[in-house]
């Protein structure tokens, strides 16, 4: 990644992004596509930090209104800018159906998200489509003047109190997710750093969060590539590509793979 400062803007060179592959594709809530000069333009938040950034050709994009300094301590790690994708992307190559999947939709990227944003998200997102979920999310920040609530600014929240949200059975899950996390009950700081299988367990200790909630939480919250969370999509994957088991030299960064597998497995399914 190269990028040059011009006026108030960050100009970056990346040619493993894309926006729409990374900023709508089912890791992050908070993004949404917008009308502008641009080929494409979106507009949204890390957390409580705001952005908007233009995809200006392959490969080139435009933070903008950005400083140098916001741009260095926030969104190179945010787009996870000092990883090499390339890199992952070749060793992937070694396996056929991988190298399909890195070649259909190779500009992914991993998001650093908030681990507590990124926990109540995903438990919004049980059973629910994308749309619904920005929705109730959106609802969510409105009550807080637009910024994404601490557990702290949560806690005593009931599903009572938590109706104009119209998250249906998900609420009680919220609930509890709110008091394990603001009371100390789980440190999310403590899980981030955990074997993989305790950080899991640990997940899986709030009400409603199941393997799948686990790893996305670990995934993108945590930054744990070995996660791979599975649904249906992926499941027939596994049982189509690799009914003897996932290649293990892709296990490091298998939470990678699983982003490219999820969206070649669903464009050849269509």
């Amino acid at each position: 990644m190269d990028y040059n400062v011009k006026n108030n803007d960050v100009i970056v060179s990346e040619p493993d992004l894309d926006l729409d592959e990374t900023l709508d594709c089912g890791q992050a809530f908070r993004w949404k596509k917008i009308k502008s000069d641009f080929e494409k333009t979106y507009t949204g938040c890390f957390f409580n930090n705001q952005l908007t950034v233009s995809q200006i050709g392959k490969g080139r994009f435009i933070f903008h209104d950005t400083t140098e300094s916001d741009f260095v301590s926030t969104w190179i790690d945010y787009f996870d800018f000092n990883t090499d994708y390339g890199e992952i992307k070749r060793q992937f190559s070694q396996d056929e159906t991988l190298a399909k999947a890195c070649q259909f939709a190779g500009g992914i990227r991993l998001l650093r998200q908030n681990s507590w944003e990124c926990l109540i998200s995903f438990i919004i997102s049980q059973n629910n489509n994308i749309p619904r979920i920005k929705g109730i999310i959106d609802r969510l920040c409105g009550k807080f003047d637009g910024r994404f609530p601490t557990p702290e600014q949560m806690a005593g929240e009931t599903v009572e109190s938590l109706e104009y949200l119209r998250s249906g059975f998900r609420a009680k899950y919220l609930c509890d997710a709110v008091d394990c996390v603001s009371s100390g009950k789980i440190n999310l700081s403590d899980i981030a750093r955990m074997p993989i299988s305790e950080a899991q367990a640990e997940l899986r200790k709030i009400k409603g969060v199941g393997p799948k909630v686990a790893d996305c939480v670990l995934l993108f919250g945590m930054h744990r590539t070995e996660a791979f969370p599975i649904d249906v999509w992926i499941k027939r994957v596994l049982e189509k590509y690799y009914p003897n088991g996932f290649p293990e030299f892709a296990s490091e960064n298998a939470g990678i793979a699983q982003q490219y597998l999820f969206h070649y497995i669903r464009s050849i399914a269509e």
